[in-house]
């Protein structure tokens, strides 16, 4: 699949680094094209890397691997979106990472789509750390994906595309429930960094 990383931090370098290593066309975008094609170039595997919105033209699939205060700046930058398939990996917590801004009532893959209303959003990996997204990380264990969206298709490639990388997708209904998968996501937070997990 060619799959566009949006941003440069750990889980984009993660998730760039271990899908080109699955032989997928990674194509890396940032408010800084010279940080894209360095990552590109260090992951090297036939990454490429540029701006936002070059990567996402040239792909299937979009994860916008951020933190959720810059999704909404990134969506505009990115350009049309009509028909992609736009993942949001963020967890919408807070500057000191003890609490979620948003939840219960709405989630930060719901405001995505809202911002994004003619791609189609997923919420997937948001419970995993960077540190386990290498393939390496993982011998012996087998660790679960969430996977949640309102269009069946969309969830079955980035089903697809975590299986590909050694991940269990787990379909988990549809994106409303991101409300429930993103307090998990902080409570992993709270056991790695302040439950000495």
């Amino acid at each position: 699949m060619k799959v566009a990383i949006i941003g440069t931090g750990n889980m984009a370098s993660g998730l760039a680094s271990t899908l080109a290593g699955a032989k997928h066309e990674v194509i890396i975008g940032s408010r800084d094209p010279a940080k894209a094609a360095a990552l590109a170039e260090q992951i090297e595997q036939g990454a490429q890397g540029g701006g936002i919105a070059a990567a996402a033209k040239l792909a299937e699939i979009v994860i916008l691997a951020i933190p959720f205060g810059g999704a909404a700046d990134a969506i505009k930058e990115a350009g049309e979106l009509a028909g992609k398939i736009l993942v949001d990996i963020s967890n919408p917590i807070s500057a000191d990472y003890k609490t979620l801004e948003i939840g219960h009532t709405t989630s930060a893959a719901e405001e995505i789509q809202t911002l994004a209303p003619k791609a189609s959003v997923v919420k997937a990996f948001n419970t995993i750390f960077a540190q386990l997204l290498p393939a390496e990380a993982r011998q012996g264990k087998s660790l679960q994906v969430f996977v949640a969206g309102d269009d069946e298709a969309a969830k079955g490639q980035v089903s697809a595309l975590a299986q590909s990388i050694g991940f269990e997708a787990v379909n988990a209904g549809s994106l409303s429930n991101s409300r429930f998968i993103e307090p998990i996501g902080e409570m992993n937070i709270h056991f790695g960094y302040f439950l000495g997990k």
